[in-house]
């Protein structure tokens, strides 16, 4: 097949994939052995593996200092972090969240047996838009849930007094957000608490685990016995509960990745500083901007895809990139609200979001962290090139692919 632009040939077309290994957006950063082993040896000669032990102790420690909260309650992943906190604030009725979202943020309330109720975000932001959040309050609603995307911060002040006039809860779904700040306030301290995650694709890690910060004393308490069913000592369980408790060995992982954070955070940044200059100039992408007053972690690099501009839909420039090996995704299709999960609910009304269900139409999320450098995220921006330039045919071969596999999604 002809390729005038003498660039290898788009893998989709017929071509090699350009990388052997898959380039994911998020690929862990494993810090450093040694400084890791020697954690695991700790763990090992004292031969306590979990229940609270010193490691997991001086996690929560090395975390509220760097966060500045009086309190940090590690716990074996954020969505278990999630609903304990919600638990633990005695949630009732309904709760509103933002559909634009990972759906973890809706599940851990609708387990509990409360109804999530969606709301719209910011079509600039990306985050909840505090007006919409007004609107879906009743008489029923406990508490929203804001989240904190692609490690910006969510308007907490608006939030703050949204919640504050109308009498409810206010705690945050801190996923994306560690080590970022607002106003020179860092994410962790704001609602009356935060759930972080320290998933394994997280930029900062514990394998697996999370984190509920907060400056309230009584209920870091209840959040500790939620965490250990129930347990106020010896024999003495004095609480419901569950069994949410981090592991030594990965609150070693964790103390090892924090040690790296500001590497990462630069390497991340960099990277961001990278796919604007290689690609912000090709027609139809537009990445989100950092808003002022803002410190991100700058973990996602956010695009939007414009096909008006691009001459490629969203979805067929995630075919072009994944056929390379790219491993781009597109969050958070295709918006929760919309989720079969939660159409299939009894009470559901079907409840238009307009600006939730145009960026799930538009977003793509870019890999980064460690892994990715300015020479892949060249190569990246070439393949986005030599796929605008061929765009007919790269629709064409999706079209023939859909005729012949009409049960395949693109």
């Amino acid at each position: 097949m002809e390729n005038p632009s003498n660039l290898p040939l788009l893998a989709m077309l017929g071509g090699t994939p350009r990388f052997a290994v898959p380039i994911h957006v998020g690929r862990p950063n494993l810090g450093n052995w040694d400084s890791f082993q020697g954690r695991l040896r700790g763990i090992w000669d004292r031969n306590w593996l979990t229940n609270d032990g010193p490691v997991v102790r001086e996690f929560e420690r090395t975390l509220a200092d760097y966060l500045g909260v009086a309190h940090c309650v590690a716990v074996c992943n954020a969505t278990v972090g999630l609903e304990i906190a919600i638990q633990s604030l005695g949630l009732t009725g309904e709760v509103i969240v933002p559909s634009f979202t990972f759906i973890a943020s809706a599940h851990c309330i609708r387990r509990l047996g409360l109804r999530p109720i969606f709301c719209d975000c910011d079509p600039v932001t990306h985050q909840i838009d505090p007006q919409s959040a007004a609107r879906v309050i009743t008489p029923h609603t406990s508490a929203i849930l804001g989240v904190h995307l692609w490690g910006q911060a969510c308007p907490v002040l608006d939030l703050d007094e949204l919640a504050r006039s109308r009498g409810l809860s206010l705690l945050f779904d801190a996923a994306h957000a560690f080590g970022s700040s607002v106003n020179g306030r860092r994410i962790g301290g704001f609602g009356q608490a935060e759930v972080f995650s320290f998933h394994g694709t997280k930029f900062m890690n514990s394998f697996e685990g999370g984190a509920i910060t907060t400056h309230d004393p009584a209920l870091a308490e209840r959040l500790r016995l939620f965490r250990n069913f129930g347990f106020a000592g010896y024999d003495n369980v004095v609480h419901l509960g569950t069994n949410a408790k981090m592991s030594e060995v990965s609150a070693a992982m964790g103390l090892t990745s924090f040690e790296s954070i500001d590497a990462c955070m630069a390497r991340n940044r960099e990277n961001q500083t990278h796919y604007r200059e290689s690609l912000g100039s090709i027609p139809g992408i537009q990445f989100l901007a950092v808003p002022d007053l803002q410190t991100i972690n700058a973990q996602y690099v956010v695009a939007e895809i414009d096909q008006a501009q691009l001459g490629l839909t969203r979805d067929e420039l995630q075919a072009v990139l994944q056929a390379e090996n790219v491993l781009v995704r597109r969050y958070f299709y295709p918006g929760c609200h919309r989720m079969a999960a939660y159409l299939a609910e009894p009470e559901s009304i079907p409840i238009p979001l307009p600006h939730t269900e145009a960026l799930c139409e538009r977003v793509m999320v870019f890999p980064n962290g460690m892994a990715v450098d300015g020479t892949i995220i060249e190569q990246i921006g070439e393949i986005i090139q030599q796929a605008v330039r061929r765009a007919p045919e790269i629709r064409s071969h999706l079209a023939a692919s859909t005729v012949s596999s009409p049960g395949k999604a693109s």
